[in-house]
Order: structure tokens, then C-alpha cells, then sequence
């Protein structure tokens, strides 16, 4: 029985033989697509527990793809890429994406990376861990459905964004800082990656915002972040 159904979107034809050569060898089950149209297809068609993601594709590129598939799934989605920018990564994991690995890569790097993210998809994080309804003033957060509503409306929100909101709405009177929200909310170590955290917590306030006309999150400097009665 294979490990899991893995997507692969890379125009490159040596990169994408190889990928599907590691994964099909670690005992997954593995489509390849060569452009982003392609790609979008496939993803269309059945379900995949996890999808490899170049950026520059013929067709259409990666970050409109990953847009696309953020508005059907929650899907773990790692971005391949030879695009080596802080702000770049920073932004594809804001808008998405669970992870990003540059070109050239360690195959070894790769099939770690993948396992992590199986893994937590399958029930590892802390916003996924415990069932019970929370509720904040005019917030409700539901991990049965993983969704967060204001009032009965739905809010819209990336994986790590919902993980982030569930740990806040979790304990709402304990200050977090960036260090513990990335370790919990990624379950990796941090490593002093301040702008990660601070896109997805301004994203947060904005659909927080956007959705009610009030301000949740409240910064405390020097420290951390919480959440602030209304």
C-alpha cells in the first residue's frame, strides 16, 4: 500500500524524474504534471495528500496555482524553487504554502520535509488536537470543521493562520511570543524567523478586522501577542 498520493508540478524534465524516482522509491504514489494548467488538471481530478510546487511554470505560474488550490483545500503544499528571496519565501508562506525548498535541493531534504508534513496533516498540530468549541466575544472557532467564524459567518484562512488563531482563542489571556507561536504553530524550531510570523499574525488581524470592525490582536511590545477584549 503506497504512503501516500503526492503531486508533482515541474516543468523541468530531469527534476521532475528524479522527484518522481525518490518518492515512487520511499513507496509513494506519484503524478507528474509538466506546465501549470497541467497541474491545475490533475489536482481537479483526485485527491493527494501532499503537492510538490515549482514556481515558474509555462501556462500559468506557481503562486496563481497554489491561489487556486488555497480556495478548494487545505491540501500540504511545499513550494520547489529556485527563487531564493527572503521576502518571496516569506510571502509564499503567507499565502499559503507549508513549506519552501530551494533549488538545487538534497533528495534526502526533500523525503524529510515530506514526512513532516504527512505527518502533521494526519493530526499532529495543537489546533487539530482537541475537538471542543471555542469561543471568543463574537469569534468561534471549530476544529471539527476547521473553520473560524465571526458570528455565523466563515473567515477564510491558511493552515498555519488557522493553527495560529486556535492557539490565541486556545488560552486568550496568556501573551505569546513569535518563538512559541512558530514552534507550536509549525512544529519546527525556531530560528529567528521574525517576518514569517509577522505576516501571518498582520493576515489574522486583517480578516479579523475585515469580518467583525474590530481589532482581536493585541501586541504587546517586547513580548508578544494576545487577544484584546472588545
Amino acid at each position: 500500500m503506497a504512503k501516500g498520493n503526492i503531486l508533482i508540478i515541474e516543468d523541468n524534465d530531469e527534476i521532475n524524474s528524479l522527484l518522481q524516482e525518490i518518492l515512487g522509491g520511499a513507496g509513494y504514489q506519484v503524478k507528474a504534471a509538466y506546465s501549470g494548467p497541467e497541474g491545475f488538471l490533475y489536482f481537479g481530478q483526485e485527491d493527494y495528500d501532499l503537492i510538490l510546487l515549482d514556481l515558474m511554470l509555462p501556462g500559468m505560474p506557481g503562486e496563481q496555482i497554489l491561489a487556486k488550490i488555497r480556495e478548494k483545500s487545505n491540501v500540504p503544499v511545499i513550494v520547489i524553487s529556485a527563487k531564493t528571496d527572503i521576502d518571496g519565501k516569506v510571502n509564499l508562506l503567507g499565502n499559503g504554502a507549508d513549506d519552501y525548498i530551494t533549488k538545487p535541493f538534497d533528495v534526502r531534504e526533500v523525503l524529510a520535509r515530506i514526512e513532516l508534513q504527512l505527518k502533521k496533516s494526519s493530526g499532529g498540530s495543537v489546533a487539530k488536537a482537541d475537538d471542543e468549541v471555542l469561543v471568543f466575544e463574537d469569534l468561534k472557532f471549530d476544529p471539527s470543521n476547521k473553520t473560524l467564524y465571526a458570528g455565523d459567518t466563515p473567515i477564510s484562512l491558511t493552515k498555519h493562520e488557522y493553527n495560529l488563531i486556535g492557539l490565541l482563542i486556545k488560552y486568550p489571556e496568556k501573551i505569546y511570543s513569535k518563538q512559541e507561536l512558530f514552534e507550536l504553530a509549525w512544529d519546527e524550531y525556531y530560528i529567528g524567523e521574525d517576518k514569517t510570523i509577522n505576516v501571518h499574525i498582520s493576515n489574522i488581524r486583517k480578516k479579523l478586522f475585515e469580518a467583525t470592525g474590530k481589532e482581536y490582536i493585541d501586541t504587546v511590545w517586547g513580548i508578544g501577542v494576545r487577544l484584546k477584549k472588545q
